[in-house]
């Protein structure tokens, strides 16, 4: 049974982002539904590094409009992304790693007795923070653990669900099983699919590996060249198809190259 989808959360309209000389973005139209996952898909160059950038604030589009909720909204600051619910989990995961796992989930939000100059209320952030990951069905050693201790696939894993934790209705991920074996791909792939049961998140998965990510998103877009060139359910598409569309866009520019020698 297909998961169903209700309502727009999040739209780019036109958006175009101009380096001096530089296009980085063309002409991006792209829409999230809550309770869809979308595979935002393209090899390293092609735009999706910037277009994650404006969807956090922390790039101004050149030009074209941002949508949340169907209202035209123009981000300011990460920070004021966040205040929208719109969060983001990199590569670099903005972990502590000599810190154990309930201080990170908590990170710069700690909770404190007596006011913000108080002392950190460790009860209460351990005790949230195992609840919050038990529910989300991310398994660790222990709350307790330092991340260092943690593998990477684990790591990834507690910096979704601190994301999560902070009431994220759009949440960014970047590249989440790169560099990642099979084992802990899987492990971050559970994570997802336990997401997609909250109908009140849209989730945009960012990737060049179509093939790991492929079976968790409800619909795949793919960009080139700064423009979404391609725009299906992954009901109506296939691994194979986007293969065949990347190795032609990488044939076109070797010709490319080979004639302006």
């Amino acid at each position: 049974m297909e998961k169903a989808v209700s309502g727009e959360v999040l739209r780019a309209e036109h958006v175009a982002k101009r380096f001096g000389q530089v296009t980085a973005l063309r002409d991006i139209n792209l829409r999230l539904m809550r309770g869809e996952v979308l595979g935002l898909l393209g090899d390293n160059g092609a735009g999706k590094s910037t277009l994650v950038k404006i969807f956090t604030g922390y790039l101004q589009p050149t030009s074209g409009q941002l949508y949340l909720d169907g209202v035209p909204v123009t981000l300011r600051s990460v920070a004021h992304a966040r205040s929208l619910g719109i969060e983001a989990v990199y590569q670099d995961l903005a972990l502590v790693n000599e810190l154990n796992v309930y201080r990170n989930m908590f990170l710069q939000r700690e909770a404190v007795f007596g006011g913000p100059l108080g002392i950190l209320d460790d009860k209460t952030m351990r005790r949230a923070a195992l609840a919050h990951l038990e529910r989300m069905g991310v398994n660790i050693p222990s709350v307790d653990a330092e991340v260092s201790r943690l593998s990477g696939g684990q790591r990834q894993a507690i910096a979704v669900a601190r994301s999560v934790y902070q009431k994220a209705r759009i949440l960014l991920l970047d590249e989440p099983t790169a560099a990642m074996g099979a084992k802990e791909s899987a492990l971050i792939l559970d994570v997802i699919q336990q997401l997609k049961e909250d109908a009140d998140m849209g989730i945009v998965i960012i990737a060049h590996n179509y093939a790991q990510i492929f079976d968790v998103c409800d619909r795949i877009n793919l960009i080139e060249g700064g423009t979404i060139v391609f725009d299906k359910p992954t009901s109506e598409t296939s691994v194979q198809e986007l293969t065949d569309m990347v190795v032609r866009e990488y044939r076109s520019a070797r010709r490319s190259v080979r004639a302006g020698r």
